[in-house]
């Protein structure tokens, strides 16, 4: 086989990982020796062990001689762990297929020198923008200090969400309900407003049997922490952790309450609209997030779309038509020109039963 074929491989099993691994990238890593594989791993949920030394264990000393395909540049200095390259220098590995350089500044090219100064032989960039659509999540934190956003939209052929009475569940079908499922799977947190939490009382999490191992962070972003100690998100914390995003002065009595039910309150500078989303996001990457799915309504996808935090778009289109007295899918604002406008490139386009989804990723600049 090939050097991209056992690098599709690597990819596969890194998409095992893919939002069950913050603070960390996910990565896949296959070790090869006579042209069998002899040695898989991926990074395990939380970030540790890494994907190298998960195939290094399952390789043993099979893997003297060897090649390792890596979708990431393996890390040069000592975490919470030893060094990667060094695992790979001591296990014996002959030859090192990367996929994508790691951004991150204490390695970005260090792991690579230290592996050839160990006497291993590095080939570069083998699928290089696939492994980098892969830790772009990762990659935004390093360099723009937020998690990558996905905004996730289900409307009617028009663009809305819901009838003028506010009717909303359900929109689109089964399929791609299950489809949105997966993509909470895939994701270190699914985001909300309050006032989708008020309409319908969500629990935001990953309903798919097996798809993932660790726990999917909920946020709510509610300024005024009107999120009801009864609904569903409050009363699941303890199992699946739940995060609100409120504004500075938010009422003690409530912040009490939320906080002696296992909710996470996070403080940010109040705005126009309620609450900072650039800081509430940059908030989130301290706390260790990646990737985050945003399913607000109207009002939140304004606000994001406003302070040009939404890097991919999801949108679900189902075929009916509801009508200019409906919720539309992004509120107002302040669009005048349409050289002002949010600009986006489609990336993909799939049926799921009756209903249709589009995935765009923003146009740079």
């Amino acid at each position: 086989m090939s050097d991209e074929a056992h690098m599709r491989a690597a990819l596969a099993l890194a998409r095992r990982g893919l939002g069950q691994t913050a603070p960390n990238p996910a990565v896949g890593c296959v070790i090869v020796k006579d042209g069998m594989v002899v040695g898989r791993g991926f990074t395990a949920p939380g970030g540790r062990p890494h994907a190298e030394v998960r195939a290094l264990q399952a390789a043993g000393k099979r893997a003297k001689g060897a090649t390792a395909y890596v979708t990431l540049e393996p890390c040069a200095f000592t975490g919470k762990s030893g060094p990667c390259t060094e695992a790979l220098i001591a296990a014996g590995i002959a030859r090192v297929v990367l996929g994508a350089q790691d951004p991150h500044p204490k390695v970005n090219g260090a792991g690579i020198a230290r592996l050839r100064a160990g006497g291993v032989m590095v080939s570069e960039s083998v699928l290089r923008a696939e492994c980098e659509a892969l830790l772009s999540g990762f990659a935004m934190v390093v360099r723009e200090g937020r998690p990558l956003v996905r905004l996730k939209l289900a409307s009617s052929l028009d663009g809305r969400i819901a009838t003028a009475r506010g009717e909303s569940q359900w929109i689109t079908g089964p399929e791609a309900r299950r489809v949105v499922h997966a993509m909470r799977g895939r994701h270190d947190a699914v985001l909300a407003g309050v006032g989708t939490v008020l309409a319908d009382d969500p629990e935001l999490t990953c309903r798919i049997e097996g798809f993932r191992t660790a726990p999917l962070v909920r946020i709510v972003v509610d300024s005024h922490l009107r999120t009801p100690l009864l609904s569903r998100l409050v009363r699941g914390a303890e199992q699946h952790p739940l995060w609100i995003l409120h504004r500075d002065g938010a009422d003690k009595l409530r912040r009490k309450a939320l906080a002696a039910a296992g909710v996470k309150l996070i403080e940010l500078p109040a705005s126009s609209a309620g609450v900072d989303l650039r800081a509430g996001m940059e908030a989130l990457a301290k706390h260790g997030l990646t990737r985050v799915l945003v399913e607000g309504g109207g009002s939140i996808a304004a606000g994001l779309l406003r302070a040009h935090l939404v890097d991919r778009l999801a949108w679900f289109h189902a075929p009916c038509v509801i009508g200019g007295d409906g919720f539309s899918a992004a509120q107002g604002f302040g669009i005048g020109k349409l050289a002002e406008a949010p600009r986006f490139v489609q990336v993909s386009r799939q049926a799921f039963g009756a209903d249709m989804l589009t995935n765009f990723t923003v146009r740079a600049g």
